[in-house]
């Protein structure tokens, strides 16, 4: 399997799980507000997450600058370990199972960015050339 395939699928799941999840906040926000509320965390964060969680994979999918797409990688690197560790915390294991599978996802899209993208990230994995 080519490194370019795993970088599109894994990296085209991911912006469809944040901007699912960025469409079930806008929806469903009582119940989200609620849910954020019994994870410990303030409900103001709801609009705020709404923004990233639209802007993130919009910046990675573009990729108009290099630095701001390896930021949203490490921005939803630190959300996708706070969500699925505080659903752990609070005894709901099963709530972290996206936050697993968005770890493996974002695992995929960042390691693979280089041989995928004519600007290579200085971050990203190796730049493997697949006509070898």
């Amino acid at each position: 399997m080519s490194a370019q395939f795993i970088y599109w699928v894994s990296t085209a799941l991911l912006a469809a799980l944040y901007l699912s999840s960025a469409a079930l906040y806008m929806i469903k926000g009582a119940w989200v507000r609620e849910t954020i509320l019994g994870l410990g965390y303030p409900a103001y964060l709801v609009r705020f997450m709404i923004v990233v969680k639209v802007l993130a994979p919009i910046a990675i999918l573009s990729r108009f600058n290099v630095p701001l797409s390896d930021l949203a990688y490490a921005g939803i690197l630190f959300h996708l370990i706070l969500s699925g560790l505080a659903h752990i915390g609070v005894g709901k294991p099963k709530g972290a199972v996206p936050a697993v599978v968005g770890l493996a996802l974002l695992a995929g899209s960042f390691l693979t960015q280089n041989a995928a993208r004519e600007t290579p990230s200085p971050y990203g994995g190796p730049i493997i050339d697949s006509r070898q």
